[in-house]
């Protein structure tokens, strides 16, 4: 496991509330689900005594429908706080609410390289001195903080666990809160482009595997509690969470056997992403493409 500093061993567009997660703890699967479906019908609240202190928020990019999510511990000092999938168009409206909430950003992550839409990752560092920037190790990126799987991401008493899950790209990785009665219940996974809502991510570019797609979400998502609730990248349908059980049950190509699922995959016939050609480049820099470009 890594060893650094920070590494420890919905139908609204914005979710407004301090988290609190305890009653949905309790629910069955079956029950868990019917909450999570209620819940995109209104704006979504999540509801455990030992979650309050995290403070969390869901912000929207329009261009790209991509989420941006603000996590802090509201009941630390510091109340240190990160983002994930920050996108440059929306730089300054997530800094404002950091400022406006009283926060300390201290890490900026991305759960990818992402082709269709720039990180915001590089004008937040220019912006706000000290934070550093994360994305995996697999990624052959550039950042601050490269992490691998097993690997801990603190901020206060709060942390993410890091799990390999590529297939839509070779680095992809999905952020998952801690276990244990002092983390946030249920669980939240923040899955990038690897597991969307009724879908995934295309696996046709930037080293996808359908196959290695398939293995990801069956061994790294499907396998945490059925009440964890999920977080994609982007949704272009209007819904903006969903759960572990849900998808199990109602995801069109990731309930299918693994031969119907490359079959699903190799016959989407996607177009060629608008962005690509500008945001893979700029991304491999981890959003830093300005310094890069100084340093040659």
């Amino acid at each position: 496991m890594l060893k650094l500093g920070f590494i420890k061993s919905s139908a609204c567009r914005f979710s407004p509330s301090i988290i609190n997660l305890s009653p949905y703890s309790s629910f069955s699967p079956k029950q868990a689900i019917s909450f999570a479906v209620r819940s995109q019908m209104g704006s979504f609240t999540t509801l455990s005594q030992s979650s309050s202190r995290l403070l969390f928020r869901q912000l929207f990019e329009k261009e790209s429908s991509t989420y941006t999510y603000l996590l802090a511990d509201s009941s630390h000092p510091d109340k240190p706080a990160l983002l994930i999938d920050p996108v440059d168009r929306t730089v300054d409206r997530d800094l404002n609410l950091v400022r406006e909430l009283g926060l300390k950003l201290i890490y900026a992550i991305n759960t990818h390289v992402h082709a269709d839409h720039i990180t915001g990752t590089g004008l937040i560092k220019g912006k706000v001195p000290g934070v550093k920037s994360v994305i995996s190790k697999a990624s052959g990126s550039k950042a601050d903080v490269f992490v691998e799987p097993g690997d801990k991401i603190s901020f206060g008493d709060l942390f993410l666990e890091v799990r390999a899950t590529p297939g839509h790209t070779v680095g992809c990785v999905t952020y998952v809160t801690g276990d244990g009665p002092d983390q946030p219940q249920p669980r939240m996974a923040f899955t990038g482009d690897t597991l969307l809502i009724r879908g995934c991510g295309r696996t046709d570019f930037q080293g996808g595997s359908s196959e290695q797609l398939y293995k990801s979400v069956h061994s790294q998502i499907f396998t945490l509690p059925k009440g964890t609730l999920l977080y994609p990248a982007h949704d272009y349908k209007g819904f903006t969470v969903t759960t572990v059980g849900e998808e199990m049950v109602y995801n069109p190509r990731l309930t299918k056997d693994e031969d119907t699922f490359r079959s699903i995959m190799q016959n989407l016939n996607l177009p060629y992403p608008k962005m690509i050609d500008v945001a893979v480049p700029a991304n491999l820099v981890c959003g830093l493409q300005d310094l890069e470009s100084k340093a040659n």
